[in-house]
C-alpha cells in the first residue's frame, strides 16, 4: 500500500512504524473473513482493511472524527487478521498507533471519558479485592448485567512451601485475578510445585499495563512496564530465575511486548529485551513434565478448550497447549470457529455489551454442540465472560489439573 504521510508524521517514530506496517498490505480482504466484528456488523470499516484505510487516511492529514474513534474503539484486538494475513501486516502495532494519534485528536464525550477513567481506575484500585469480595458475597442480588462480572468466590486452598526447589520462577501479581479468581495462581503454584519448581511473585510487580494501555493511557502502561522491569531485573540478574510464568494469557501477551514498547527508551530497551526471553505461558513450562503429572492424575474428563486469543493469534501457542491438555487425559471435543474471539478482550465486553455478548453466545452455541463437560481457558476475561452465559463449568486449565492431582494425593 502507497503512502503519503503527512508532514507531522512523516519522520517520527510512530509514523515510520505505521507507514512500514502499511506498505505491507495488499488489500486482499483475506482479514474481513476472520474479523469478528465484521462478522456480526458486516460494516467494512469494522474489518481490519477498513480501519487499516483510516488510520492511513489519519496519517496523511486528514482528520479524524468520533466515527473514526468508534471504529477503531471496535477493534477486539483479537489478531486472528494477523494469523489470516498473507504478507505479515502487524496490524495489532498499526491500531495501536491509530488510536493514540486518534485520542489526541478528537475528544471524547464527558460519559465516555468518565467511564473509561473510572473503568481503568478501579481495576487498578487497592479497593478492587475487597469491593470484589462484597459484590461476591452479595451476588444474588445483583442485576443481571453487573453479577456477569462477579464471579463466584471459592477457595484458593493451602500453599505449600517451594524454597527448597532448585528450579525457581517468577509469577505476575497481576490486577484483578488475585482479587476476581486467586484460585488461579494457587492452582499454578501447586501444580509447577508437582512438578518439581517453586513459584513466587516479585515484590513491587503489578498489572502488565495492559487496562491502561487500552484504556487511553498508554504513557501510564509504559510506567507500568517500567516499574515491573525494576521489580523483576534483581531477581533475573542474579541468575536463580529460570523463567517469568504468565498464567493469564492476556497478561502474558502484553509482558511478551515489553521489547517493542520499550525499544526507544536508552534505560530500559535491553532489559526488556532479557525480560521477554524469559517470559512464558504455564503451559510452555508444564509441558515436559506431562508425562510425570499423567501418572498421577485420573481418567480423562470431556473438555472443551477455548485458546484465548492473546494465546492463539498474540503467542501462537494454541498447539502446545491443545497437546499439553491431551497429553494430561483431557478428551478434547472438537467444535466450530475456535479461532474466533468470545468478546471478552479486557475491558471490551463493558464498552461494548452487545457485541461482546453476541460473540459469546455464537461462542458458546458452538461449544455446546460438543457437549463438554467442562470449558477450559488460560485467560481470566474469557473465563469469567463464557461463564456467564452457561451453566457448563468454565475453568482454568490448571485449576482442573490442581484439583485432579489433590483427590489423587488424597486417596
Amino acid at each position: 500500500m502507497q503512502t503519503n504521510l503527512a508532514s507531522w508524521a512523516s519522520g517520527t517514530d510512530l509514523g515510520n512504524e505505521a507507514d512500514a506496517i502499511l506498505r505491507r498490505c495488499v488489500h486482499c480482504g483475506f482479514c474481513t473473513a476472520t474479523c469478528p466484528t465484521y462478522q456480526v456488523l458486516g460494516d467494512e470499516l469494522d474489518s481490519p482493511r477498513g480501519r487499516i484505510y483510516l488510520i492511513k487516511q489519519v496519517l496523511e492529514g486528514k482528520e479524524p472524527t468520533q466515527s473514526t474513534q468508534q471504529h477503531l474503539d471496535r477493534c477486539l484486538t483479537c489478531r486472528n487478521c494477523e494469523t489470516t494475513c498473507p504478507s505479515g501486516v502487524e496490524y495489532g502495532h498499526l491500531v495501536d498507533i491509530g488510536r493514540k494519534i486518534v485520542d489526541e485528536r478528537v475528544e471524547r464525550s464527558w460519559g465516555d471519558r468518565t467511564r473509561r477513567t473510572l473503568l481503568r481506575k478501579a481495576m487498578l484500585s487497592p479497593m478492587f479485592a475487597p469491593a470484589m469480595r462484597l459484590g461476591q458475597s452479595l451476588r444474588g442480588l445483583l442485576p443481571q448485567a453487573l453479577r456477569r462480572k462477579v464471579p463466584e468466590r471459592r477457595d484458593a486452598g493451602p500453599l505449600p512451601q517451594v524454597g527448597h526447589h532448585a528450579r525457581q520462577v517468577l509469577m505476575l501479581a497481576g490486577c484483578v485475578q488475585p482479587a476476581m479468581m486467586p484460585t488461579i495462581d494457587a492452582a499454578t503454584i501447586r501444580v509447577l510445585d508437582a512438578a518439581g519448581i517453586g513459584a513466587r511473585i516479585a515484590p513491587g510487580a503489578g498489572c502488565c499495563g495492559a487496562v491502561s494501555f487500552h484504556l487511553d493511557a498508554q504513557d501510564e502502561a509504559v510506567a507500568q512496564m517500567r516499574a515491573n522491569v525494576d521489580a523483576w531485573w534483581p531477581l533475573v540478574q542474579d541468575g536463580k530465575i529460570e523463567a517469568i510464568v504468565m498464567n493469564a494469557s492476556g497478561c502474558g501477551a502484553m509482558v511478551k511486548e515489553y521489547a517493542h514498547h520499550l525499544r526507544h527508551d536508552a534505560a530500559y530497551a535491553q532489559k526488556a529485551a532479557d525480560i521477554v526471553a524469559l517470559v512464558k505461558d504455564v503451559a510452555e513450562i508444564v509441558a515436559p513434565h506431562a508425562e510425570l503429572l499423567r501418572a498421577r492424575l485420573p481418567a480423562g474428563m470431556r473438555a472443551a478448550f477455548h485458546p484465548p486469543c492473546t494465546l492463539q493469534h498474540w503467542q501462537g501457542l494454541r498447539p502446545l497447549s491443545e497437546q499439553l491438555l491431551a497429553d494430561l487425559g483431557f478428551e478434547l471435543q472438537p467444535f466450530a470457529d475456535k479461532h474466533l474471539c468470545c468478546g471478552s478482550a479486557g475491558a471490551y465486553s463493558v464498552l461494548n455489551p452487545d457485541i461482546a455478548l453476541e460473540l459469546r453466545d455464537r461462542k458458546l452455541g458452538a461449544i455446546a454442540a460438543a457437549s463438554p463437560d467442562v470449558i477450559l481457558s488460560a485467560n481470566i476475561g474469557c473465563i469469567g465472560h463464557l461463564q456467564s452465559g452457561t451453566d457448563t463449568p468454565v475453568r482454568h486449565w490448571v485449576e482442573v489439573v490442581d484439583e485432579q492431582l489433590r483427590r489423587a494425593a488424597q486417596a
